[in-house]
């Protein structure tokens, strides 16, 4: 199944604190996140009982792109980018060669709500990342290695499966042709049909 999170929510069933989960939104049995996104994160999130898919989703062997659209505090320029691009030193371990380019503001995205806070006096840029990796809050620590903090961050691909047709809090179920782009041949993989669930 492919969610929309939304901002705020824990990218997990239950909390002890009360806070948003993902059971908010989603009261299917038997699924689990592939791969986090954290609270403070939106976008894509892959839920599978399946725990080949989960491995073929998550483990970096098998290059399965996440795609990110990032803004980020001050005008990013193309040193900047080369240094994300080749790769970022973040202390416990360095970054893998990723994608990285400036883009326009996505005209497409919904308001963050709360909305990210506005200084009149320090610009804001956005930015594309594809990652073929994703440890912990990696992204933001990217863009703050090269002195750019992020702001928001969505994530609008997980390989093939995009975001599209998707509003916030709004999930679907993966046919089985969609499922099958990304396992090897003949591998086991239930096929339903596609619904959209709010």
């Amino acid at each position: 199944m492919l969610l929309n999170k939304p901002f705020g929510v824990l990218c997990q069933f239950t909390d002890e604190a009360g806070r948003r989960t993902l059971k908010d939104y989603v009261e299917v049995p038997g699924v689990y996140a592939a791969g986090r996104l954290d609270a403070d994160s939106e976008g894509l999130v892959l839920l599978t009982g399946d725990g080949a898919l989960q491995h073929r989703i998550a483990d970096p062997r098998h290059k399965l792109a996440k795609t990110y659209l990032v803004q980020v505090e001050g005008e990013i320029d193309e040193a900047a980018l080369a240094i994300l691009r080749a790769g970022v030193d973040l202390g416990d371990f360095r970054s893998l060669p990723c994608a990285a380019r400036r883009m326009p503001a996505p005209d497409w995205l919904w308001p963050r709500d709360p909305p990210v806070r506005f200084r009149k006096s320090v610009p804001t840029s956005w930015i594309e990342i594809v990652l073929c990796e994703g440890k912990n809050r990696q992204v933001r620590r990217m863009t703050a290695k090269v002195g750019h903090p992020t702001l928001r961050l969505v994530r609008v691909a997980i390989g093939p499966w995009t975001l599209a047709g998707l509003g916030v809090g709004e999930w679907r179920e993966l046919a089985g042709a969609e499922i099958a782009e990304v396992l090897p041949a003949g591998a086991p993989a239930a096929a339903r049909r596609g619904r959209l669930r709010r």
